[in-house]
């Protein structure tokens, strides 16, 4: 019988630090995160040079509690997984430091994985069955992409955010409303009292691109809505607001994904990302999958948010693949996705 794969993982790109074991990419053995929202909260955004400071105090705490979670130890480990990029620098680096320390102290395998690569992969750990090829739509506060997954770390990039990501928009939108950081969360609630209809907001087409996506002009269309009503001394109802704009970033979302499906002939449609634990979102989608015949796949709320259970999960298939990193391996802040 072939011995079970045991990797841990590390996941630092932005404000969590996470730690997990993960089984045979698809079971989670522990699944640690260490969440510094609060902290970031008195800012109304993530300050990089708190984040890294942050992620160094808690970064091996994080990893005995994975560690001990799970019950292993550390000869029962097959390889080290950690994020490298994209993600903010100096957080990037906090994990692949410890991560090539680790691999290097235990001789172990290193391997780097992609961050968005690891939102996808989110939904191996979710849906046991789940295999690729899949059409799937990656919506997170830094990435909206919308991809095929032709094989386990190939894909096929097919439209991008031009301007602003989904997450970005919600969080902007989120601050001009007064409901702070982190906006999109606050926005889905406020949401849930309003009105989708009581406000046209512009839903944006790229020229010649059909599955880009361009959140720009749908964030300016809300301010100036604020900045008029003002200006004649009108009451703005926030609820309704809120709710009309999210829809409309929703239908377009949806749209797209739906659209791409089923010109490129894929009855399985994916949800990754931060934004993917939307309400509104996932309930446009599921509606528009429904009544176009797809299969609609979606991560419990808790594999949404940066963790590292997902980066686990990618970094199994990278390991089954023969990828190695060497010790060389940076943080990468810009990687793009499919980029070695």
């Amino acid at each position: 019988m072939e011995k079970d794969t045991l990797i841990l993982a590390i996941e630092s790109s932005c404000d969590e630090t996470a730690a997990a074991v993960v089984k045979n990419g698809r079971e989670v053995l522990s699944n640690v995160i260490s969440s510094q929202i609060d902290l970031h909260t008195l800012f109304g955004g993530v300050v990089p040079e708190i984040a890294s400071r942050k992620h160094i105090e808690k970064i091996n705490q994080v990893i005995e509690q994975a560690m001990s979670d799970a019950k292993v130890d550390w000869d029962d480990l097959s390889a080290i997984g950690v994020t490298y990029g994209p993600g903010l620098v100096g957080a990037l680096l906090v994990g692949v430091a410890e991560a090539k320390a680790i691999a290097y102290a235990r001789k172990l395998p290193l391997i780097g994985v992609h961050h968005i690569e690891g939102h996808v992969s989110a939904n191996f750990i979710e849906h046991k069955d789940l295999e690729p090829p899949f059409l799937c739509l990656i919506v997170s506060g830094g990435h909206t992409h919308l991809v095929i997954m032709k094989d386990y770390g190939e894909f096929e990039i097919l439209g991008r955010t031009r301007d602003d990501a989904a997450g970005e928009a919600f969080d902007k939108v989120a601050r001009a409303i007064g409901l702070g950081y982190p906006g999109g969360p606050k926005i889905d609630k406020l949401s849930k009292e309003g009105n989708p209809h009581a406000i046209t907001f512009p839903k944006a087409k790229v020229d010649g691109s059909p599955y880009d996506f361009s959140f720009s002009g749908i964030k300016s269309a809300v301010l100036n809505y604020i900045n008029q009503n003002k200006m004649q001394n009108k009451e703005i109802n926030d609820a309704d607001l809120a709710a009309s704009f999210q829809q409309a970033v929703v239908e377009v979302l949806s749209d797209h994904a739906v659209k791409a499906a089923k010109e490129y002939g894929y009855n399985k449609v994916v949800l990754a990302g931060g934004v993917a634990s939307n309400s509104a979102l996932r309930a446009q989608f599921k509606k528009d999958c429904e009544k176009n015949g797809l299969e609609f796949y979606y991560p419990s709320p808790i594999l949404c948010t940066d963790n590292a259970a997902m980066i686990g999960a990618a970094a199994y298939y990278e390991y089954k693949k023969g990828v190695r990193s060497g010790w060389d391996l940076n943080a990468i802040p810009n990687l793009k996705l499919g980029e070695r």
